[in-house]
C-alpha cells in the first residue's frame, strides 16, 4: 500500500517529528490560545504561522544545502533547527 515511499529510518524520523511537532503545537493552542503578534517578521503572526514559515524555509536551506554545496546535511539540519527556534521565539 505505501510500497511507493522509500522508507528509511531517516525518512521515518523525519515524518515522525512533524507529526510530533503538529501534535504537540496542536495541545499547546488548546491548552493556552495565541493571539497574533508582531516580531522581526514583516506580518503578524500567530505560533502556527511561524511553524509554517519556519518549516518552509527550512525546507529550502536543506534543498540549498543539498544542490549547491558538498557541506553535510547534519549542519543545514542544525542551522533549520536554530532557525526555527529562533522564528518561533522572536518572529
Amino acid at each position: 500500500m505505501i510500497a511507493w515511499m522509500n522508507w528509511t529510518l531517516p525518512v521515518a524520523i523525519f515524518f515522525s517529528v512533524i507529526a510530533a511537532i503538529l501534535l504537540v503545537m496542536t495541545v499547546y493552542e488548546v491548552v493556552s490560545p495565541c493571539t497574533e503578534r508582531k516580531g522581526f517578521l514583516p506580518i503578524a503572526t500567530t505560533r502556527g504561522d511561524r511553524l509554517f514559515i519556519g518549516l518552509l524555509t527550512s525546507a529550502y536551506l536543506n534543498l540549498t544545502f543539498l544542490g549547491l554545496t558538498e557541506l553535510s546535511l547534519w549542519i543545514a539540519l542544525a542551522v533549520s533547527v536554530a532557525w526555527v527556534a529562533i522564528l518561533l521565539r522572536w518572529g
